[in-house]
């Protein structure tokens, strides 16, 4: 454990991760984007890290679910342990040569992996790359993402898509909420032996998850 990166020991011992969104009252009000922030914790409920996603105004309200961004995630101390890095891409299976890719680094400088979407005309497909971009695993989201009061799963796969090893799941969390606040509520499984990098890349890609997919949806209803 003396190798990993600071603050990311005690993702070696986590096989779920949840990640919830803070609800902010004003925007939800006002019906305006606000900074999203997120608390990430154990399956136990009890708070690992913190994130804050960072952009201007004119992102948020005019690029909403293509906007780029930082996300700052530090720990219990105030630490920044994860920084996940969003440039302005398109958001479209028409434009293949201008997909999204994130970058996540951990120690903040530090790349330890990415996020790659891949083009295919029915799924949503990514890779996740180490930090040499070689590819590590993939993820492979349902037809629909409209959960239509129920759970919507991105399968975690090997690389020849053949053997699941597990999932990224947009939780629905019922009718008042979702219409009122809009909150993501996430829930990551993975093996508890996988690399924490590649676990810190994996809670980047909930994070774009998010953004792509459910960001200006009522989940399905």
């Amino acid at each position: 454990t003396h190798n990993l990166p600071p603050g990311l020991e005690y993702l070696n011992q986590l096989d779920r991760i949840i990640i919830h969104q803070q609800v902010e009252l004003l925007g939800a009000i006002l019906g305006t984007e606000t900074s999203s922030k997120y608390e990430i914790k154990n399956h136990l409920g009890q708070r690992v890290y913190f994130a804050v996603e960072e952009n201007d105004c004119f992102d948020r309200n005019l690029c909403s679910p293509i906007r780029s961004f930082t996300i700052r995630i530090a720990d219990n101390t105030g630490r920044e342990v994860i920084r996940v890095i969003r440039p302005l891409r398109c958001n479209s299976c028409w434009f293949p040569c201008f997909l999204q890719e994130l970058e996540v680094q951990s120690p903040p400088g530090t790349i330890a992996g990415y996020v790659v979407q891949n083009w295919d005309p029915f799924l949503p497909k990514f890779t996740i790359q180490n930090e040499s971009k070689e590819d590590v695993l993939k993820i492979v989201g349902p037809y629909a993402t409209c959960g239509c009061f129920e759970d919507v799963d991105f399968e975690v796969k090997a690389l020849n898509e053949m053997t699941t090893i597990g999932k990224i799941s947009k939780y629905w969390s019922g009718f008042v909420n979702n219409v009122f606040t809009n909150t993501a509520n996430f829930g990551i499984q993975v093996p508890v032996d996988l690399d924490v990098r590649i676990k810190a890349v994996m809670i980047g890609a909930c994070f774009l998850i998010d953004l792509m997919f459910f960001e200006n949806s009522l989940d399905g209803l």
